[in-house]
């Protein structure tokens, strides 16, 4: 295998000391001679560096993905991958004789993630030196370090919980889920029918409260005031007689999504506050976050209280203000709230979701 010099920035693909701007969310793999000792095109049959895989597996147990932007023939590589056991590690293969950073930005594209969160590990200081000019945020490794990349800051979550354990799992199942819709021969409100998809709330219990915190950190766009609720403020908020918190899971006929939501509401009054809404990005295009505020509204109606919903701007967020208006919430009293009209009707039913309140009353 080929060793190179390590350069002075992991921008460039060395490690300078540093504090990273954000946490890696997935780690993208050259193949021949980083993640193998040999040439697969060329006709070897090299077996994965024992280091390698380690940091594959041990990324993977933080809920650290795993893509390829390698040289080659696809199914070639794929083959190769499966024969060691290593194929189903990978969320996204990107194998071909493009540019590096176009490979990236497509990764970056497919798992609906950051550039900012993803590094890039590759033998061939030009390839780093091509990511490094094209996509600066990417942070880039040489191949002989991959090994130490499990004990860098940036590869250590500030969290990790049965949900991230599980997050592969879940964007394998997205894949499929894809190629299903890329397949479907109707419109996609049909392919949404198709999916069987489920909706459960219930009220979040201590198991979730990891889950719900890491909700909080992951979720920008989707969030309705940028709040991040550790463990110990969540478990307060459950144990106030004010509050409720909520938590909504979703499956489908592919699998489970997981817990995507989470809501804290407030009793004030003849008002119920929703101090917090937000949905993780992976179920934007299920329109999930829609249908649990829909599904919020409506049980609040039922009691005979008011909507009211807090959304403080950030710089992320704008879609979630336009989800609250085009639900019929409208600015109302103190800056940032808004409410809904109990006297308009209340949001309709989603056709493509079942709804299941879990909650015992």
């Amino acid at each position: 295998m080929k060793r190179v010099t390590t350069e002075a920035s992991p921008r460039a693909g060395g490690f300078a000391a540093r504090t990273p701007e954000k946490r890696v969310k997935c780690l993208v793999w050259d193949l021949d001679d980083t993640l193998w000792d040999g040439v697969v095109l060329e006709g070897d049959r090299p077996r994965p560096f024992p280091a390698a895989v380690e940091t594959l597996h041990t990324l993977d147990r933080r809920g650290i993905l795993h893509a390829v932007a390698g040289r080659g023939e696809l199914a070639r590589a794929s083959g190769h991958l499966a024969e060691h056991g290593l194929e189903d590690l990978f969320c996204a293969l990107e194998v071909g004789w493009g540019e590096k950073s176009a490979s990236i930005r497509r990764i970056a594209a497919e798992l609906n993630i950051g550039l900012d969160t993803i590094a890039f590990a590759d033998n061939d200081p030009a390839e780093r030196a091509e990511v490094a000019a094209v996509l600066p945020m990417v942070r880039c490794y040489p191949a002989e370090r991959v090994g130490e990349l499990p004990g860098l800051a940036e590869f250590r979550p500030e969290l990790v919980t049965g949900e991230s354990r599980r997050r592969r799992h879940r964007y394998l199942a997205e894949r499929d889920r894809a190629a299903a819709e890329r397949a479907f021969p109707g419109p996609p409100a049909e392919f949404l029918a198709s999916l069987g998809l489920t909706m459960t709330v219930r009220a979040a219990t201590e198991d979730d409260f990891a889950r719900a915190h890491e909700l909080t950190l992951r979720t920008h766009q989707l969030n309705t005031t940028g709040r991040t609720l550790d463990a110990g403020r969540l478990r307060a908020l459950c144990a106030s007689r004010e509050h409720e918190v909520l938590v909504a899971d979703v499956t489908d006929r592919f699998g489970a999504h997981g817990t995507v939501g989470l809501a804290v509401l407030r009793l004030a009054g003849q008002d119920v506050v929703l101090e917090l809404l937000l949905t993780s990005c992976r179920v934007l295009n299920r329109g999930i976050g829609t249908v649990l505020l829909g599904h919020l509204v409506r049980d609040i109606l039922a009691r005979g209280r008011r909507p009211v919903a807090l959304f403080v701007p950030t710089t992320a967020n704008r879609i979630m203000l336009v989800t609250l208006r085009f639900a019929g919430f409208e600015p109302a009293g103190p800056e940032g709230a808004l409410a809904f009209d109990p006297r308009r009707p209340p949001p309709p039913r989603p056709g493509h979701v079942r709804i299941v309140d879990g909650r015992n009353r």
